[in-house]
């Protein structure tokens, strides 16, 4: 069974989030797609709402889909949520499946920077998705990743939908076009904040949540609904 792995704070889920998610399922043959929202970030933000919160608005956001399925791992495991330590734990659960972790231009970028770098590279596969404002010929900057810069330009250039290549640790490493959707959880959050509306940006059982919850603003502030 191929599963890929969706991690992130969902702060919260969007329909950016949901749409990359199905592409990559679908254009990738994937069985499911696991979400799974961050207990307790390293980088934590003052701005970022209780993992409850987060969990609840990606269940409500995800109810119906027979092709994803939403995990609290990180959200019961004590102490700071690192990659390493959640991809370790599912694949001791499920040591027959293909795991593949999803994860935007950026963040690949950034693994460097993460808990056991080296460790992750060698643990699990890769599916690495088109980013708005960033482009695959970036990845030519990753310590992981040795691949042709005219074979990037094609993949920017809308020539290949896909392409996949090998880690030096032996694993699969998927480079993949989806949709650009230009919605973030920052910018959500600002228009809370500012008072409006947010509607068509996430499902709306997501807003209500917020709404009721009173999530990411002042008490001052009422959203628009």
């Amino acid at each position: 069974m191929k599963v890929g792995i969706f991690g992130g704070t969902f702060n919260p889920i969007h329909y950016g989030h949901l749409r990359a998610a199905e592409e990559v399922r679908e254009k990738l043959g994937l069985d499911n797609i696991l979400f799974i929202p961050s207990g307790n970030p390293p980088l934590k933000t003052r701005d970022i709402a209780d993992s409850k919160h987060r969990y609840e608005m990606a269940r409500l956001a995800l109810a119906g889909s027979i092709s994803f399925e939403l995990s609290d791992l990180e959200c019961r495991l004590p102490g700071k949520s690192y990659t390493i330590k959640t991809v370790a734990i599912l694949k001791k659960m499920d040591p027959d499946a293909d795991f593949f972790l999803i994860l935007g231009i950026d963040a690949f970028l950034d693994i460097p920077n993460w808990r056991q770098p080296e460790g992750l590279i060698t643990l699990t596969n890769f599916i690495v998705i088109s980013r708005p404002g960033l482009g695959f010929a970036d990845l030519k900057k990753s310590p992981y990743l040795d691949i042709g810069r005219q074979t990037l330009l094609k993949l920017d250039r809308k020539h290949s939908e896909h392409y996949s290549a090998t880690l030096q640790s032996g694993n699969k490493a998927v480079l993949l076009n989806v949709t650009p959707i230009g919605i973030s959880s920052t910018e959500i959050r600002n228009l809370i904040r500012q008072g409006k509306s947010i509607k068509y940006l996430l499902p709306a059982k997501v807003q209500s949540y917020i709404i009721t919850h009173r999530l990411y603003r002042s008490e001052r502030v009422k959203i628009r609904s």
